[in-house]
């Protein structure tokens, strides 16, 4: 590798890939998205879950952590943190009462609704050197690469490797 202009570039001198890109930008992404939900206390991990919630009112935890392929008992943990700051109730499944019906309460809708702005603000932040004709082509070419590789559509994978 040589050094080129403070750039570590392969010895071609040809930049790196897309897939090297995919994976820088996520991370930059991912960690900037943490940093600003962290002035609403709260984890990414979270407000994947609110999000979901909120789509599927009454999901079971099974079914989540099914969804999520992650491993329940970390699930468990993030419900009861939600479930503290009075995002959400767990409430006897009507259709099976051994189970749990996961449902957002009223606080949980405005803590989405927040999320929801920041999360507009992070992706104009995030994608400002793009039109918005290019926003939609990216995001169109980025979820047929999910679509093929197998990915759960609004689904983010780190949730399998969430550990308690």
């Amino acid at each position: 590798m040589k050094k080129q202009n403070g750039e570590l570039r392969p010895e071609t001198g040809r930049p790196f890939g897309p897939a090297f890109l995919l994976a820088q930008l996520g991370s930059h992404a991912a960690a900037k998205f943490a940093e600003r939900l962290s002035k609403l206390r709260l984890t990414p991990a979270h407000s994947g879950i609110l999000h979901i919630l909120s789509a599927t009112p009454g999901i079971t935890q099974q079914a989540l952590a099914a969804l999520l392929g992650m491993v329940p008992s970390r699930l468990v943990a993030l419900l009861d943190e939600l479930e503290s700051r009075g995002l959400m109730l767990r409430r006897q499944s009507e259709k099976d009462r051994r189970r749990h019906a996961l449902v957002l309460t009223e606080k949980g809708r405005k803590t989405l609704a927040a999320i929801g702005e920041l999360s507009r603000e992070h992706q104009r932040l995030l994608l400002a050197a793009l039109t918005e004709a290019e926003r939609e082509q990216l995001a169109a070419l980025l979820q047929r690469i999910a679509d093929q590789q197998g990915l759960t559509r609004n689904v983010h994978p780190g949730y399998r490797t969430l550990r308690p």
